[in-house]
């Protein structure tokens, strides 16, 4: 891969991880909700699994949505219909103010999250087709190393604001009033896809 393609990949992975999306309306929650040490499973979830879902992709997922693109679509409606649910465990958490009534996600949830994270395939079949530019295996996982390094300081960086926002959250209807614009949010995310 030549220099100036990874410079920007890099810029790409890092820009792509730290705007909004699912992953980082979640890790926000669960910042606010249980703080930065309850969520660090969460976090590393993300990492790996969005790295291994690239790799996956760069092998040769994408020629199977080539072939069958109506695996895509099929895709499509159930990563929307898992986020529908996402979103009504976030907004129907309760808010009494204590850290056991929200469950952060766990490492396994985050890394089987990214399989129906529409922002994550997203990203995922843009960096492979886009930055892979020899088509090698070698492209595929500098693709998943750029990702892995540029989802810690983004996924540091949300549950970090997510924490810093649970300290004004000192109510129930606070609280709650934050999980509903979180939950709305996460549905806004799906918007794109629709």
């Amino acid at each position: 891969m030549e220099l100036g393609v990874i410079y920007a990949l890099g810029i790409f992975a890092f820009v792509s991880t730290f705007t909004p999306g699912p992953n980082n309306i979640m890790l926000l929650t669960s910042g606010a909700n249980v703080g930065f040490v309850k969520t660090l499973p969460h976090m590393a979830g993300i990492m790996c699994g969005f790295s291994f879902m690239v790799i996956v992709v760069g092998i040769g997922l994408g020629s199977v949505f080539e072939l069958y693109p109506q695996l895509q679509e099929v895709l499509k409606w159930a990563c929307l219909s898992y986020l529908l649910f996402l979103t009504y465990k976030i907004v129907t958490s309760k808010s009494e103010l204590k850290a056991t009534d929200y469950q952060p996600m766990t490492f396994l949830g985050a890394c089987m999250f990214q399989w129906v994270n529409p922002k994550g395939w997203s990203m995922a079949l843009t960096s492979i087709t886009v930055y892979n530019t020899t088509s090698d295996i070698t492209g595929v996982f500098m693709i998943s190393a750029a990702f892995a390094l540029a989802n810690i300081p983004s996924g540091t960086l949300w549950t970090l604001m997510g924490r810093e926002i649970g300290r004004l959250l000192n109510s129930p209807k606070r609280l709650s009033m934050f999980n509903w614009l979180m939950g709305a949010l996460l549905l806004g995310s799906t918007l794109p896809m629709i």
